[in-house]
């Protein structure tokens, strides 16, 4: 079935503007309710949904409506206030709920905002729940009668819990003493927590980008905009620097040079440092832009590799399907399943922490043996949808580019999910050769596009 509303992380938007109006999320507080709690509503118990967000001006104005909509419901709420996406999911499992909500656009500026939902079990809702609510949307909204009508309460130490589960993913016996780390929180949601998770153990932390005003989340900082993560990291001569993204749930690293690694880098440096104890529990899942050189890398470590599609859901979805427990995407999207049942930015930094202190390396030192492949990725606009798999100039394109390769790179032509283009992605050892079969295959493109 085709969704109305859902992407690939819940229903996101220009605030204002449909879907992201208060009328359409009282609405889908309403049946998110229905949905999600309606078992337990039958039966006269009482259900608990918990709300957390961003720092977004506008998630005052949709932390009400959805809060009247649920409540409408029957739903009683549970207030977290501005809280990362998953201190949601861990809350919403800790305090025993039937479901969690974010509001947050993520890494997206402030004029956008979201909602995304986490079930009971703190796992992100599959298609056929995300449909369901799709479908009782359709329906008129109404209200319970006062009597069975729920209630709200603010979860003030929300943040202390959240804090206490990040440190209790981090090894007991030991601590972050003698480090200076930087701190990016993107003035977004971990601003009340990132600092105080690793300064309780034990690091020295200068923390930046934790001044929300409403309006400057993601804008010069976070994992999106590392530029001050890197120079706060000369400046203070710290160690390394760790930036998240508005709403906690994505990684970047800098070290002590201002060198930054992305998810593929942390991803192998938590992976290899498994592999040596023996806790890695099969293999590890990327994506279509993981890059090759983490193939390769994972191949000599014989460690299975999977690809799924882009976004962290389908990573999830691998990771359940072969009974693994890490993966994650390039941005920055790391998912531990033995740590957290969905992404965490605070958790993945600790688990690369972990690394580090236990094989005594530094950030750059755990990396060097991973030799990322340059990639070139082109955007090309095409007016018209055609099966460029079967374009007889573009197979060949891509044919004389996967033979030259000869093994030591990768080709893939994506078509992208929100705007008119096709991405032609390239990557192997040598740049020129990389960037000029780019160009190759994306001048077939074009021309089938004509």
């Amino acid at each position: 079935m085709s969704r109305k509303y859902f992407g690939t992380d819940g229903v996101r938007g220009r605030v204002g503007v449909a879907p992201i109006t208060p009328q359409f999320v009282m609405h889908l507080g309403y049946a998110a309710g229905k949905v999600l709690a309606g078992d337990r509503l039958k039966n006269g118990k009482r259900a608990g949904v918990l709300i957390g967000k961003d720092t977004r001006i506008s998630g005052y104005m949709l932390e009400s409506a959805l809060e009247a909509g649920l409540i409408a419901a029957g739903i009683d709420v549970y207030l977290a206030g501005p809280i990362p996406t998953p201190a949601v999911a861990y809350l919403t499992r800790a305090l025993r709920l039937q479901a969690g909500v974010v509001i947050s656009a993520s890494h997206n500026p402030f004029e956008d905002n979201g909602i995304k939902f986490f079930s009971g079990a703190g796992t992100k809702l599959p298609d056929d729940v995300e449909l369901a609510i799709e479908a009782e949307l359709d329906e008129a909204m109404h209200s319970n009668a006062s009597d069975a009508l729920g209630k709200a309460k603010r979860i003030d130490d929300a943040s202390g819990r959240y804090i206490e589960f990040c440190k209790s993913t981090f090894p007991n016996e030991m601590n972050l003493r003698g480090l200076k780390v930087v701190v990016d929180s993107a003035h977004g949601a971990a601003y009340l927590v990132a600092r105080n998770v690793f300064h309780e153990l034990g690091a020295e932390v200068i923390s930046i980008g934790a001044e929300p005003d409403g309006k400057n989340i993601n804008a010069g900082f976070g994992a999106t905009k590392p530029q001050n993560l890197q120079k706060a990291v000369v400046d203070n001569q710290a160690d390394l620097g760790i930036a998240l993204d508005g709403d906690g749930d994505r990684l970047i690293m800098a070290d002590a040079a201002g060198k930054l690694y992305d998810g593929d880098q942390l991803i192998y440096i938590i992976a290899r440092h498994r592999k040596a104890q023996g806790t890695l529990k099969g293999g590890v899942a990327g994506t279509l832009m993981t890059n090759f050189a983490f193939e390769l890398a994972m191949r000599q470590m014989e460690i299975p590799f999977l690809r799924a599609k882009v976004g962290d859901r389908y990573v999830m979805e691998l990771l359940l399907e072969n009974g693994w427990q890490l993966g994650g995407e390039n941005s920055g999207h790391i998912i531990c399943l033995d740590k957290h049942t969905t992404g965490d930015g605070l958790v993945s930094a600790l688990q690369v922490l972990h690394a580090l202190r236990a094989q005594g390396f530094t950030l750059a030192q755990a990396a060097a043996d991973l030799v990322m492949f340059p990639q070139v990725l082109i955007n090309v606009r095409v007016a018209r949808k055609i099966d460029f798999a079967g374009d007889a100039d573009v197979r060949a394109a891509v044919a004389a580019a996967e033979t030259e390769l000869s093994g030591k790179g990768r080709v893939l032509l994506r078509p992208s999910g929100t705007e008119p283009l096709l991405r032609v992605m390239v990557e192997g050892e040598d740049a020129a050769q990389v960037q000029r079969l780019a160009e190759n295959i994306a001048a077939a493109v074009r021309q089938a596009a004509d």
